[in-house]
């Protein structure tokens, strides 16, 4: 697709369900072959959070939190300058402010974001979007109709997406089994709609991992771990040791269980990526991805066992508790499908293959570095094994490499001191 390796900046959010789809993107982006650096925003969340600890008024904490995204946005643009990427993917929620957007720009230095929510639920959208070169979503209609009419962006629709290498399942301690074996678990946060659903199924061997869950007498008793955040290492335990994962998508609304809503959750991927079995509610653009089998209108190719409402849910436990052959049959199906069309890997290509089709010039040209016309055959080896060491392509450019040095904890070799002592004495003479 590309000539050379792209220079990809990725920047986090301070947190958030989008935090660990950053991380993914990176590493698929690395297994294409990129060099990928990561603006590590997490770091900088406990002083985030001292703010809000602060006797202050509101309006007092909103200048401090103001003042706060505009540091971390001079932060982010040091290390753009610094790194001089081709691309600078931002994730949903990362603290980049309009002026860091609009220096980016000038600078010629290609923005986009992937915008991994709910355009109705979170609305900053409306800010921000038209700042960005490229804006990604997991919604189609009307909102993906409204970027590309009325506010002229370049927008894609994008869906989410699981990573086999990580999202596998676990083989469990019978500790492990005992503690997170359940006939039917949820994991997420608990959002109304979610509270109120899950009230109706208390009869069962029931399970609720994640957070947010306080102030609910009914439920409390099955929330796990007092309601402490889950990691993604752990979540896979979870999946791993339960017969039926019941995969609600989350509505701020109460008044409708099973909203129906558009876009489908990571979960829905990441479940079907380790090949167990989930109950999920009908989503608008789920039979784009996968094949979705109902009692009421069953399929021999099921990919998903879908519901549509409370009552139907109840009935597909009740049928897929007596059938686990069944349920193992619709898990490897939906495990092959993802494999073959819903990894992170395929979502960079779709990202970068839009960026590059709807530009004129990206990547920009750049001089390429050629090694061999700037080593002995007697370094040649020493090269290609730094190179190889690094994570880096055979053709990748000069200043990558030394990048990639200066962040070494070890020792350096002869041939890394050199290097880095041709970047210095590069800067002398070009000075």
């Amino acid at each position: 697709m590309f000539d050379r390796p792209l220079k990809i900046l990725i920047v986090l959010p301070l947190y958030g369900g989008s935090l660990p789809i950053g991380y993914y993107c990176a590493d698929a982006l690395k297994k294409l072959g990129h060099h990928v650096e990561l603006f590590e925003a997490p770091e900088f969340l406990q002083a985030h959070t001292a703010l809000r600890s602060l006797n202050i008024s509101q309006e007092k904490l909103n200048i401090l939190e103001q003042n706060f995204v505009q540091l971390i946005s001079q932060a982010i643009y040091a290390q753009t300058e610094e790194n001089k990427p081709d691309l600078v993917l931002a994730m949903a929620q990362a603290p980049i402010n309009k002026i860091l957007l609009k220096k980016l720009k000038q600078d010629n230095i290609v923005t986009a974001m992937w915008f991994v929510e709910d355009h109705q639920v979170f609305p900053y959208w409306q800010l921000y979007a038209p700042l960005y070169d490229y804006f990604f979503v997991i919604q189609k209609e009307p909102f993906l109709q409204q970027l590309q009419n009325d506010k002229n962006i370049k927008a894609l629709y994008l869906p989410l997406a699981a990573d086999p290498d990580f999202h596998k399942k676990q083989t469990l301690t019978s500790e492990e089994e005992k503690f997170y074996q359940a006939d039917i678990a949820f994991m997420g946060a608990g959002y109304p709609n979610r509270r109120i659903a899950f009230r109706t199924l208390l009869k069962y061997d029931f399970k609720i991992w994640g957070s947010d869950w306080e102030g609910d007498e009914l439920l409390a008793r099955y929330v796990q771990k007092n309601g402490q955040r889950i990691s993604p290492e752990e979540s896979l335990k979870i999946y791993s040791a339960t017969k039926i994962n019941l995969n609600l998508h989350s509505s701020i609304h109460a008044n409708k269980l099973v909203s129906h809503g558009d876009f489908v959750n990571p979960r829905t991927f990441e479940l079907a990526a380790m090949g167990v079995f989930q109950l999920v509610d009908k989503r608008q653009l789920m039979p784009e991805h996968f094949t979705c089998s109902s009692l009421k209108n069953p399929r021999e190719d099921a990919e998903l066992a879908v519901f549509d409402s409370m009552e139907e849910l109840q009935e597909n436990i009740l049928f897929y508790l007596k059938h686990p052959d069944l349920r193992e049959k619709i898990a490897q199906n939906a495990q092959k499908r993802v494999t073959s069309e819903h990894t992170y890997i395929h979502r960079m290509k779709t990202l970068l293959q839009h960026i590059k089709e709807n530009s004129q010039d990206f990547p920009k040209k750049t001089a390429e570095f050629q090694w061999d016309d700037a080593i002995t055959p007697e370094t040649r080896e020493e090269i290609t094994a730094l190179l190889q060491e690094l994570n880096l392509a055979p053709n990748v450019d000069f200043e990558t490499v030394i990048q990639c040095l200066r962040k070494k904890n070890t020792v350096l070799t002869p041939t890394e001191t050199a290097l880095l002592f041709l970047s210095e004495w590069k800067k002398f003479y070009n000075a």
